[in-house]
């Protein structure tokens, strides 16, 4: 059989339970599955609503023609319930974590750092420029290092954070949250980052920006036209009828 490549997003819906139009959110869990030189097929469910979601998506891929024993490769942006559903699927599966995902969240801490507050004191910090060394470590699947320079960049900002006028500087506070955040997301994942550089060379697949159109279509059809926003078990009803029928 062809090697299967699967790409898992997820995406947020509001809820509505009856009247209640403040009943919060909800996570579709939305994807697209290819094989070479085939059609692709697309899924969705909801997670929280979907008591057996790992069973679901089991069926859903045998469904589009998934063998036991098949070379699958499983993308996905690393979030805890995606993370944990594409780990229970096959035994032959390569899971790797999405570079798009990854080189977003770099991107947005890049551009907090533009915004730091400037001092003589700090002329010799650059953290953009250690943000950009971050991210080619981890293109090149080199995750020891990247923490590394991640754990320098904290230093950095605790710098910052002590500096007479930076406690009271919002900006400083919310580049080293995400700094924090980025990290934990970084060890969560570090088993699922291969060297992209030589995928990306060999013309292996590395990000699931093909999946991102199915995320937008599937989320959109799940608004009612009249409402924005619609109750957890027609979305479900909607996600599976749209993931076997495309």
């Amino acid at each position: 059989d062809e090697p299967l490549t699967v790409g898992i997003d997820g995406g947020y819906v509001h809820d509505r339970d009856g009247d209640n139009r403040k009943a919060g959110w909800f996570e579709v869990i939305v994807g697209k599955s290819m094989q070479n030189g085939g059609e692709s097929k697309r899924f969705g469910f909801v997670a929280n609503y979907d008591k057996k979601p790992k069973r679901r998506l089991f069926e859903m891929l045998k469904a589009q023609g998934l063998q036991f024993n098949q070379d699958i490769t499983f993308l996905s942006d690393g979030g805890e319930t995606v993370r944990n559903l594409q780990l229970y699927m096959s035994p032959q599966a390569e899971h790797i974590l999405d570079w798009f995902h990854v080189t977003m969240r770099i991107t947005v801490m890049k551009q907090m750092a533009k915004g730091l507050p400037s001092n003589e004191q700090f002329e010799d910090i650059d953290i953009e420029k250690n943000l950009e060394r971050v991210k080619w470590y981890l293109w090149h699947g080199n995750v020891f290092r990247a923490l590394q320079v991640l754990d320098d960049i904290q230093e950095d900002i605790y710098l910052y954070e002590y500096e007479e006028e930076a406690p009271t500087d919002k900006r400083v506070k919310k580049l080293d949250k995400a700094v924090d955040e980025f990290i934990i997301y970084i060890k969560n994942n570090q088993e699922l980052i291969p060297n992209y550089r030589d995928r990306y060379f060999y013309g292996d697949t590395i990000s699931t920006a093909f999946v991102e159109s199915t995320v937008n279509e599937v989320v959109s059809r799940l608004w009612q036209k009249n409402s924005r926003c619609v109750g957890q078990n027609r979305a479900h009803t909607r996600c599976y009828k749209s993931g076997l029928k495309h």
